[in-house]
């Protein structure tokens, strides 16, 4: 089956930036909000097991997450942003992948975050993606989504000084969360914030458990 128009463009749009991509977004989490959701994942995934952030991109959430106590790796659709990330984390994990079929064992996870990576999938793809997630993911694993909140998308011709063409969804927040919620998820935590620093719009983060293996959510 040919692979979708929409991810081939992702994929070569960051292969195209990934060394620029580096050089021009910090290495630190920008803002309490957003750091405090990644502490309240790490926290409730502790040494559960093994965790995966799922677009990694160069690997600075998943260091952050490392830093915070998980045992963790990383997975992203671009060959470019993986070979950036174990250039710079050389002690962590990351392999090319993508969130759509992730090649890993049922039930294998104790932990998943999706940071600012479910940007680039269209919408009507979402309810295929959060079911790969449930997979993977064991009974009572943690699952973490940081996305920009809205119902619109962009087109973008251009980013990080390199001419590109790729898509940036602004998913609805209560799509999301109907959406993860159909895929068999416990919603936890919502949280939908205004702009900071030098976002365009507002953000969404939601926390989710997979079900079962005991009565402690």
């Amino acid at each position: 089956m040919p692979e979708p128009h929409w991810m081939t463009e992702t994929r070569t749009a960051y292969d195209t930036v990934a060394v620029d991509y580096d050089r021009l977004i910090p290495e630190v989490v920008e803002g309490p909000m957003d750091r405090g959701m990644l502490a309240a994942f790490a926290e409730q995934v502790g040494r559960a097991g093994p965790a995966a952030e799922v677009g990694c991109g160069t690997g600075r959430i998943t260091a952050h997450l490392r830093d915070l106590g998980l045992d963790i790796f990383g997975i992203d659709l671009s060959p470019g942003m993986v070979e950036v990330a174990r250039r710079r984390h050389p002690g962590l994990r990351f392999e090319v992948g993508s969130m759509t079929d992730l090649g890993l064992p049922d039930g294998g996870l104790a932990g998943l975050v999706a940071w600012y990576s479910i940007i680039h999938l269209p919408p009507e793809t979402l309810p295929e993606v959060f079911a790969e997630f449930h997979r993977v993911l064991a009974p009572r694993g943690r699952l973490l989504l940081a996305f920009k909140a809205g119902g619109c998308l962009d087109r973008l011709a251009e980013a990080y000084g390199h001419t590109v063409s790729y898509d940036v969804h602004w998913h609805s927040s209560d799509r999301v969360v109907d959406e993860v919620t159909a895929a068999g998820f416990t919603i936890h935590a919502r949280l939908d914030r205004e702009a900071e620093g030098f976002d365009r719009g507002p953000q969404g983060f939601v926390l989710a458990t997979r079900p079962g293996g005991g009565t402690r959510a």
